[in-house]
């Protein structure tokens, strides 16, 4: 989607919002970032609003669901985990939703900019490690699911269909990960809620304090050691050779696990750990395949080939 694309389906999108939350003004300016949907703030009678909308063009099913995003944050609203409030939502095609606009930054310390100061981004690693027991505790029945609850196989699958997908040459030894990963896939837990992409680039922190968490594109129930692995990977620098930065002091991903858990020490957990390097492995390769592949034009991604390398290292050694 294009920037004047997207500038194009706000002046079309602006009336309509407008309309359904009894404003007079239009004017949807576009937040930069997103990947699934289109993303815009709506400054108008006293309050800041975030309205997501569906791509023209584009199926609202996947990461371009709206409504299923606003469907599991109102549904979150009543049991004290932080996100942002949904004000409307319209199921007219192209469907969208507005929220609340929450104060505050989300920013990876290892990865974005501007760099947080290391002593901040610990204590923010911490709280969001702190803040997971809240998440999965909210009880599934209260969710409006839309499928089963995957499995360790299940997220090893889903995956691997993604690298599947990579010429072989962007990826190094992934295959070979893999395929360890496939030989001792561990034993589920009872599902609870997982957002899937749980990080700090996710969640918006005013200061120390976590404010909001924000980006349910692939939410679902799920073993909860799928959120920690992942959570894990963005705990050290030195998995991003490149294109990240090590930020001293920050809490490994052994004691991230503890504050998430009460130190009640989830087994298999380095069999989580390699996934979630196997799974940012794939990810990156598949953005550095569309981009040389003229898809998705961004020379950003001539950066990713040594940290694509790293984190199947990494994932290996964490295999034992």
């Amino acid at each position: 989607m294009s920037v004047r694309t997207a500038a194009d389906h706000a002046v079309a999108l602006g009336p309509r919002v407008a309309r359904t939350l009894g404003l007079e003004t239009t004017e949807l300016e576009i937040l930069p970032g997103g990947h699934s949907g289109l993303t815009y703030r709506l400054d108008a009678a006293g309050r800041s609003l975030v309205v997501k909308a569906v791509p023209p063009g584009q199926r609202p099913i996947g990461r371009h669901d709206m409504l299923r995003q606003a469907r599991v944050l109102s549904a979150l609203a009543p049991f004290g985990v932080p996100v942002p409030g949904v004000v409307a939502v319209d199921q007219d095609a192209p469907a969208w939703f507005a929220m609340e606009l929450v104060p505050g930054e989300s920013l990876e310390p290892v990865l974005d900019d501007p760099p947080v100061e290391p002593g901040l981004a610990a204590i923010r690693m911490r709280r969001a490690a702190a803040l997971l027991p809240r998440l999965h505790a909210v009880p599934l029945e209260a969710i409006p699911l839309d499928g089963p609850a995957l499995t360790p196989g299940d997220e090893l699958a889903r995956w691997s269909r993604t690298l599947a997908a990579v010429p072989p040459e962007l990826v190094p030894g992934a295959a070979a990960l893999q395929a360890r990963l496939a030989a001792r896939i561990p034993a589920g837990t009872a599902p609870v809620l997982v957002h899937g992409d749980y990080r700090l680039g996710n969640l918006l922190s005013l200061g120390e304090e976590p404010k909001a968490l924000i980006d349910w594109e692939i939410w679902n129930a799920g073993d909860p050691r799928v959120e920690l692995g992942w959570f894990g990977v963005f705990a050290d620098g030195t998995n991003f050779p490149g294109v990240g930065r090590d930020v001293p002091g920050l809490p490994p991903e052994d004691e991230l696990v503890d504050l998430a858990t009460s130190g009640a020490g989830p087994a298999d957990m380095p069999w989580f750990h390699a996934l979630g390097r196997f799974k940012m492995a794939a990810i990156m390769g598949h953005n550095l395949r569309r981009h040389r592949e003229g898809r998705h034009h961004d020379p950003a991604q001539e950066q990713l080939p040594a940290t694509i390398t790293r984190l199947v290292e990494s994932g290996s050694e964490r295999l034992g």
